[in-house]
């Protein structure tokens, strides 16, 4: 490889590990979400799938209901963070492709 090859490939190497500490920096500010119930709860997440707040209707805090209001909460918990983590697919793609293969992660 000749060292002009070497040195582009080094600078395309770098501009990818930018890009995608960019996209990290990103996913880190961004919040997704997701209800349950109709919309009583709500669940949101960072772009990394960490959990950020939940939100719970009033007219559904009553304890003959919470086993029901447990099961809501984990429904919005877990649709918010596949939410998150498509996302960061969907952001993490284009670069991840540029790789060779066994480095995408």
């Amino acid at each position: 490889m000749a060292a002009g090859d070497l040195r582009n490939l080094m600078k395309e190497a770098q501009r990818l590990q930018a890009e995608m500490a960019e996209n990290q920096r990103k996913l880190a500010e961004m919040e997704l979400e997701a209800t349950a119930g109709g919309g009583v709860v709500r669940a949101v997440v960072t772009g990394h799938g960490e959990l950020v707040r939940i939100e719970i209707s009033p007219e559904v805090v009553r304890p003959e209901d919470a086993d029901l209001l447990a099961d809501l909460v984990v429904a919005a918990v877990r649709e918010a963070q596949a939410n998150a983590k498509e996302r960061a697919q969907q952001m993490m793609a284009p670069l991840t492709r540029l790789l060779p293969p066994g480095l995408s992660g």
